[in-house]
């Protein structure tokens, strides 16, 4: 028989109790016996029986007890309740809290909180209700939420109980959950009795205990008992219930972490924490030594803790630095550790004297008529040496340091282009604002000859004005392009030449020619006597002899001469447009992503 049976049956030790007994009608019905002897044997037997049903009565009334405490036992009034994912579980309320429909017939409906409105629950083969029990075979992970059990009688409906029911997820890799489990803290040396779950169980149901997730040997009963607990005790007790149900084993599992810990010795020593000890410091250093006693199991009111220095006392502490004594004592502090009382008092020396390595600083320690000391001494620290990692750590920066800054200057040489663009781009740098010059650059190239250079032609006025104006927003005077016929050449060369800030000749081998000569001379003139115009010489073929240029052309900076690589230079972020762009004047641009020099069919002219 379940125990939740039997305490469903003491409503029908109630009606029992309840049985009539009228002694008035009896009493009468004795009047009918003529015999007075008889009359009195039957008076005699009535009053025995009385006192026999008086007895049944306060029996089935403890009884009634029992049970009742068992049933309140098994339903927790509490209204949070945790249960494992998979086990068997039920909800459940006293019987004593039927009183509002002690007379009247009534309804027991269980609810279950849905979307904020209570929901009937309809029994299944996994939940079952039975009047003041709500069994779940077993709990899932959806039954998690708020459940209440309602009484009516068809005029008005009584809320008996709530809960909130918290389904809990199986740890897959532990024989328990760490949020499923309770604590009880024990002394170590008294007995004690670890207790299963109280679900209602058959006698017969199997039980059995792990320790640690490990099998508890020889224990199948509902209780582990320890005649003296131990320290090694401790751990995490877990019981498991097989339970048989319509032919289907289900299990209910109970945790308990089981913390033993040593008894404080009634007695106890009074005790300074540390032994007579030197302290090594240094002149002119401050020093603070610390002196804490151990009280015991409770705080002494009594107890005192100060320093001593050659048997006189310190001045206290000021926390006025201007008017603080170079020894002072501070204020005495009380401690508590888990249940281990401390005093301390801290003794500061502001500036450590030579003299200082000469006095014994003691610690008195007085409570009960008790007196524990201290002394401590004070000694020159030892030079030490400089420790071997710090050393070895030194001499590895040391010499890994020239390799690290050659490597960066090389880094930096080799890629110093880059990082000018990369400056120019972020700072948004300007170098034409207010300078009163109308162009970037005077491109000059070779004119006259027409067959052998027509790709030359073609670079100076279609893919430089292409990349440096449409992709990086230059502004080129090309004397063919921009230069309107009719005027003065020689003029209109040393005008457009003054605007402006570049002068970029293209040459190849056959550059010279009347005109472009000129356009050198006069650009060589303005870099390097009146310093107004920087020079930039692209060299669109390679040239083995310069001879044929002018002799002044070979005081400009070699840095200064790009080379042009055909195909290989045509991308806009190829190294030839960056050197360009190097020696272009730093301007804010926008670069785009594409370029129209892709459509050119330049490949069978410069294959």
């Amino acid at each position: 028989m379940r125990f939740r049976r039997v305490a469903s049956s003491s409503r029908i030790s109630l009606e029992f109790g309840r049985l009539p007994l009228d002694p008035l009608s009896t009493w009468q019905d004795l009047h009918n016996f003529q015999n007075k002897q008889e009359q009195f044997s039957f008076f005699f037997f009535w009053r025995r029986s009385e006192k026999y049903l008086k007895k049944m009565t306060l029996m089935i009334f403890l009884v009634m007890l029992i049970m009742e405490s068992a049933t309140e036992k098994l339903c927790p009034l509490r209204a949070s309740i945790d249960v494992l994912e998979g086990e068997y579980f039920f909800l459940c309320y006293l019987e004593s809290r039927q009183e509002h429909f002690q007379e009247e017939a009534y309804t027991v409906n269980w609810y279950k909180e849905s979307a904020g409105k209570q929901q009937l629950i309809k029994e299944t083969r996994r939940i079952v209700s039975q009047m003041n029990f709500l069994e779940f075979w077993p709990a899932e992970l959806s039954d998690s939420g708020n459940y209440s059990v309602i009484h009516s009688n068809g005029k008005r409906n009584f809320t008996v109980q709530k809960w909130t029911l918290n389904v809990l997820e199986r740890n897959k890799s532990s024989c328990f959950n760490e949020n499923h489990l309770t604590t009880e803290i024990k002394s170590a040396g008294i007995g004690h009795s670890l207790k299963c779950s109280d679900l209602s169980v058959n006698e017969n149901d199997s039980i059995t205990w792990y320790k640690d997730c490990k099998k508890y040997e020889h224990e199948t009963e509902r209780e582990v008992n320890f005649r003296a607990l131990t320290v090694q005790n401790s751990g995490i007790y877990t019981c498991k219930i097989l339970i048989s149900h319509e032919g289907t084993i289900y299990y209910s599992t109970n945790t308990i972490k089981l913390v033993v810990e040593e008894d404080a010795p009634e007695a106890f020593s009074l005790e300074i924490v540390g032994h007579h000890e030197e302290i090594e410091t240094e002149i002119g250093k401050e020093k603070i030594l610390n002196c804490t006693g151990f009280l015991g199991y409770y705080m002494q009111e009594d107890a005192s803790l100060y320093w001593l220095i050659n048997q006189t006392f310190p001045e206290q502490c000021t926390d006025i630095p201007e008017n603080e004594p170079s020894i002072c004592e501070e204020e005495l502090k009380k401690l508590q550790l888990g249940n281990k009382f401390y005093i301390t008092r801290l003794l500061r020396i502001k500036k450590v004297r030579d003299e200082d390595m000469h006095h014994n600083f003691t610690c008195m320690l007085q409570a009960d008529e008790s007196t524990q000391m201290k002394i401590v001494k004070l000694k020159k620290g030892k030079t030490q040496d400089l420790p071997v990692h710090i050393f070895t750590t030194g001499m590895v920066l040391a010499l890994l340091f020239p390799f690290v800054a050659v490597a960066v200057v090389f880094v930096f040489v080799m890629f110093r282009v880059d990082f000018v663009l990369f400056y120019r781009s972020i700072c948004r740098r300007d170098d034409t604002a207010g300078d009163g010059k109308e162009y970037d650059a005077f491109v000059s190239y070779l004119k006259d000859c027409v067959s052998p250079i027509e790709e030359e032609r073609e670079f100076a006025l279609k893919i430089l004005p292409m990349i440096l104006e449409e992709n990086f927003g230059y502004k080129l005077c090309i004397f063919e392009r921009d230069v309107f016929a009719g005027g003065a050449f020689v003029d209109d060369i040393h005008s457009f030449i003054d605007k402006s800030r570049r002068l970029i000749i293209i040459l190849s081998q056959n550059y010279i020619s009347d005109r472009a000569i000129y356009e050198l001379e006069s650009g060589l003139h303005k870099a390097l006597v009146e310093r107004k115009t920087k020079i930039i010489l692209i060299e669109y073929t390679p040239i083995r002899d310069y001879n044929f240029l002018p002799e002044s052309l070979s005081l400009l900076p070699s840095k200064r001469v790009v080379k042009w690589k055909k195909d290989k230079s045509l991308p806009v972020n190829s190294r030839f447009w960056k050197n360009l762009r190097y020696l272009m004047p730093a301007k804010p641009i926008k670069i785009k992503t594409t370029g129209h020099y892709n459509n050119l069919d330049l490949g069978s002219k410069t294959a």
